[in-house]
Formats: structure tokens, sequence, C-alpha cells
């Protein structure tokens, strides 16, 4: 373990990094403190700036200004130190597909310059449920298997941290499933995992959350933190001719979004006393049962969406 956080629990910590790809102001003062033995899931659509984020924590990229640190080493100059403790995996499958898993992980291994390679790499076989498709060829792997091989690599040198960019894309539901429960326990054991996401499922199992969109870092804290920071409010509705309904609740300004959930319309604003007093007439109509609940993630980015294209939108025509 680094001495530099060897009394601390925070493991990333940095403030104000911006990055540039010509006119793309691709990271906007990005802030981020993350503890030991957090998941900390990054969410947002393509482009959004979550892979270059992650490149400059782990010293990938130079970010153009700011500062801050990774596993108590300085971001800008100690780049080649995080990069030998830090576990990337990258968006794409990046192993060679003619050697099989155990012959990849054995050149991994030797890349690192490890002590007892063999041994690490046969307990990284075993650990991740690769002993029994060890001399399998790695082009042959379903996404799943793939994904293991790059987990296994990941962690060869025993990293105290790990960054996972979209880890799961392409990957079935199961195979999602058991890499989650292996992150879970990575994490009780104290490492670290920044892991960007599309899956709302996903950013539930995350101990704490950032919403990144344009560059900017727009919401971050747990899932209900971030929930409750927006105060919307969400009504599910049920009954006849849901699709019409849908058709007039569109048309009402403080309805922001409307969803169907199989038989289901979620329902969502803004400004509660607002949305009661446009619903109260659908409301009493009959043939409908209309339920408070609780706003999800998924009505939180949309709202967060809406929210900053309309402040560029006012900021153009200003």
């Amino acid at each position: 373990m680094n001495q530099g956080v060897a009394g601390s629990d925070v493991v990333i910590d940095v403030r104000g990094l911006n990055k540039h790809f010509g006119s793309n102001h691709a990271v906007k003062d990005l802030a981020l403190t993350v503890r030991r033995g957090e998941i900390f899931g990054f969410l947002g659509p393509n482009g959004s700036g979550k892979t270059t984020s992650i490149r400059m924590l782990c010293g990938l990229l130079t970010p153009d200004s700011g500062e801050g640190t990774c596993l108590g080493l300085d971001i800008v100059r100690d780049t080649r130190e995080i990069k030998r403790q830090v576990g990337y995996m990258t968006q794409r499958f990046s192993f060679w597909e003619d050697l099989t898993i155990r012959e990849n992980l054995r050149f991994v291994a030797r890349m690192y310059g490890l002590n007892d390679s063999a041994g690490r790499v046969e307990s990284a076989l075993d650990h991740l449920g690769l002993k029994q498709s060890a001399d399998k060829l790695a082009g042959a792997l379903s996404g799943g298997w793939k994904q293991r091989l790059a987990l296994a690599a990941c962690l060869l040198h025993e990293p105290q941290l790990l960054l996972l960019d979209e880890p799961t894309a392409g990957v079935d539901p199961k195979a999602r499933r058991d890499f989650w429960d292996e992150l879970h326990a990575l994490a009780a054991r104290g490492i670290t995992v920044l892991v960007s996401t599309h899956y709302m499922d996903e950013a539930e199992r995350c101990h704490k959350l950032g919403y990144i969109l344009d560059g900017r870092l727009l919401a971050q804290g747990t899932a209900k933190e971030i929930v409750a920071s927006q105060s919307l409010v969400t009504w599910a509705v049920t009954g006849d001719d849901l699709s019409a309904l849908a058709d007039r609740l569109r048309k009402l300004s403080t309805v922001e979004q409307v969803a169907a959930f199989g038989s289901t319309l979620h329902v969502t604003g803004a400004d509660a006393a607002r949305l009661d007093a446009d619903l109260a007439p659908l409301k009493a109509e009959q043939g409908g049962h209309w339920q408070r609940i609780d706003p999800g993630l998924e009505d939180v980015f949309i709202h967060l969406m809406r929210a900053a294209g309309a402040e560029e939108t006012t900021a153009a025509a200003a």
C-alpha cells in the first residue's frame, strides 16, 4: 500500500479539473472525493466526459488545470506511480484473442514485473472462477467471460483502486449481477471502485453516485441524497386508455415527464403544488387510479438533463 494514504481513508481527492480537446471542453471544473472501500458510480450519456475524467484520475491524461491526489499521489507529477498502483479496465476488450486466458494473464503479470507471477495468475484464476476455462482462447469467450478475464488482469498487481469504464456493456444480466457481486466483495476488502455505467440497476448498487453531463458533474451523493436533492414529485397512474391520458398529460406545463411502465404511467414534475392543481381534474375522472410514489434515479437524471438544456438555451439567448 502506498504510504501516502496509509493513514487516510481518502483515495481520490481532486478539484477544478479541466480538459480540452481543441474547442471541446470535455471536463469542466471536476471536483470529486472518493473514500476507501466505496463503489462510486459515474453516470452520464455518451460523450459526457466520464472516460476523460477516469483517464485523468489514473494518470493517462494530464488535466489542463486543477489539482488533486489519487492514492495519495499527485495526479500531475506522479502519473507513472499512479498507473502502477491502479487497476484500469477499459470499455473495449483489449487482450490477445489468440492466447488462452492463462497465457494472457501471464503476459500481463510479466508486464508488471510481478514477483511469483505464476502463483498470482493461478490465484486470480481460482478467485474469479476461471480455472476450468484457463486454456480456452480469449477470442472464443463470451462477453461475461471476457469481462472476468479483464477483471482478473486488473487485480494481478493487487491495486487499492479500480477504475472501470463501462465494464458491463454488452454483457448478459446474469454475468452483470455476478460481476457486481464481485465488486462488492472487493469493496468489503477495502478496495475502492470507480465505475462508469449506463444502467440504472447498477447505479443503485453503488455506495455513491455522480451524474456528469457535457463535462460537468451536476450531482453527487448516495442515490437517496441525489433523489431528495431535486424535490421531484411522481404519481403512478393505472386505468383505461393510458395512451390518450399520456397525450393529455404531456400538454400540461407542470408535467416534466410521462413514462409508461407496463400498464402504469409515471407522471413527474418539479413543483408539487402546481402539479397537484393541474392534475386534480384528471384525478377526478372515473376509471383511473392515482398513487403518489417516490421518484427514481432515472426521473432525476432526465430532470437534470432538461434543466441543463434549459440553462444552455437561456445562456445562448442572452
